[in-house]
């Protein structure tokens, strides 16, 4: 007696699940540039590694003798497989099935994704394309009652946040649970041209709202690209998944374990010489920050998030000899380097995450402080900067600062904890106190200048005497900051502190107390 019928019938099941919503909404798919959920996990996966989960489940038809007659798979493939070798749990919809939409899935499915990664404690990749919520009202008849909606699976979903990476791809017209799942996430990447945000779609945005708009200008990625709702913008779906793999690279696979350190690529000892005289010695010229990091961190290890969102800010990861780190810095391109009321979210956001995988952070500090002026008032800026400071006090991780140019008022006072150890170094071009002499020159020497026969000739003077003062070596000889030292030194110096951080992180691991808020 042999079970090969069954396994034969296994097998024909599997083929039709395969076959997902039918060759004809396939085809009209992928006309629309976009890969079939399949084709999706074939690529971001390493080759052969997907193992799927409930490839069966489905609506099924069976004739009067019981066999089966017809099959629609649900609209959710779940399973695990492998990225750069390390095995990851993935849970993709399926748009030519429904519209990805929950009403045509096995809901238990997407359930069963978010518990397999918080039980096997991996991360977890999202692969979004729908409004993964209740369906449409017509589906009011056919039931006959309404319900109080719920999100499923969502305890489970905020405790991967405190556990495991998350990442997620919007993949097409996104909105409701279907977006929720796309913010509810450490990373997200939207794709150019095929993928749509929204928390409501044009016809009920329109009809609600009085706004007619294309699915394009509701929450296309120009929209997106500086909202914050996501961090990166991809221009394929290629490119969406590398820069998962990339983003899962600097993550360990739990909160348990360490951040992944690779062979060392690039010489710790690596001094650039340009970096001397990276910083202008006029304050009022700029320089390019992102050249600079690149002369710090190892050559091309440098994985960026969220640039177009609060500008004046960078948030990024790197690696300092292999090692993998947060990395803060200024963009003085962008409201002189500023914090804004989106850039102070972004650092808190930044902060926590370093925080919650035992990231070490280095911040260099050109901080003027908080953006100030009416806009920024009506922002609530000082409220959302205090949130970021507050992040940046409540870290245990390691962190050290570099501080490369300004440091000013509030916002620049909290860019370190300075009640701590506050481990930090200084270029000389560092510049700090309450408030820039050029501008306090104006309101301490008012009545001065205002008396003066030649007010110009005596503000110059009266800097050039500031100046002798602001300079780092007076600070450092009251013990104000801790060491000068050369720019070239920088990734020498980052690249020992590094190695001794990561002798100290496995006392740290664990859940943090401060809980992560996408």
């Amino acid at each position: 007696m042999s079970w090969q019928a069954e396994i034969d019938e296994l097998r024909e099941r599997e083929q039709l699940a395969k076959k997902m919503g039918g060759e004809e909404r396939v085809n009209r798919h992928k006309q629309q540039g976009k890969l079939t959920v399949r084709e999706r996990i074939d690529t971001l996966l390493d080759p052969y590694s997907f193992h799927e989960t409930g490839a069966i489940a489905g609506k099924a038809g069976y004739d009067e003798q019981g066999d089966l007659t017809e099959f629609t798979p649900a609209n959710f493939v779940v399973g695990t497989g492998r990225v750069n070798k390390r095995k990851v749990v993935i849970g993709a919809d399926d748009f030519t099935v429904r519209g990805g939409s929950m009403d045509g899935a096995v809901t238990s499915k997407q359930i069963y994704s978010e518990l397999m990664a918080k039980e096997l404690k991996l991360p977890l990749i999202r692969l979004v394309d729908g409004t993964g919520g209740g369906g449409s009202v017509k589906l009011l008849e056919d039931h006959g009652h309404t319900y109080i909606p719920i999100n499923p699976a969502w305890d489970h979903v905020m405790d991967n946040l405190q556990n495991v990476p998350v990442a997620a791809a919007c993949l097409g017209s996104v909105a409701g649970l279907g977006a929720a799942r796309v913010a509810a996430s450490h990373f997200s990447v939207m794709v150019e041209d095929t993928s749509q945000l929204f928390v409501a779609g044009p016809l009920i945005v329109k009809h609600g709202m009085g706004q007619d708009l294309t699915k394009e200008e509701l929450g296309g990625t120009e929209v997106h690209r500086s909202s914050g709702a996501v961090d990166n913008i991809a221009s394929s779906e290629e490119e969406a998944f590398q820069q998962i793999r990339e983003f899962l690279s600097y993550l360990p696979d739990n909160v348990l374990k360490l951040p992944p350190v690779l062979p060392a690529s690039d010489d710790p000892d690596r001094r650039e010489e340009e970096l001397i005289s990276a910083i202008p010695k006029d304050r009022r010229r700029l320089y390019k920050i992102r050249a600079i990091l690149e002369k710090i961190f190892d050559k091309d290890s440098i994985f960026e998030m969220g640039r177009f969102y609060g500008g004046s800010m960078i948030t990024a990861f790197a690696r300092l000899d292999g090692h993998p780190v947060g990395v803060i810095a200024p963009d003085v391109y962008k409201n002189a380097g500023a914090m804004t009321a989106d850039s102070s979210e972004k650092i808190e956001r930044f902060v926590d995450l370093c925080q919650t995988f035992h990231l070490p952070i280095v911040n260099l500090v050109d901080n003027p402080g908080l953006e100030v002026g009416l806009n920024a008032e009506k922002k609530g800026t000082i409220r959302k900067g205090v949130s970021a400071i507050t992040a940046v006090y409540q870290a245990t991780v390691p962190m050290v600062e570099i501080i490369i140019r300004r440091v000013f008022g509030v916002g620049g006072a909290g860019m370190s904890n300075g009640h701590g150890l506050n481990l930090r170094y200084a270029w000389p071009s560092g510049v700090w106190g309450s408030l820039p002499v050029e501008g306090g020159l104006e309101v301490a020497y008012k009545r001065d200048l205002e008396a003066s026969d030649n007010p110009e000739e005596l503000r110059q003077q009266i800097l050039d005497r500031l100046n002798k003062v602001v300079s780092p070596l007076r600070t450092a000889e009251k013990f104000g900051v801790e060491e000068i030292i050369d720019p070239r030194d920088t990734r020498p110096l980052l690249c020992e502190w590094i190695k001794d951080v990561y002798e100290l992180l496995p006392h740290q691991l664990g859940s943090t107390k401060n809980r992560y808020r996408p």
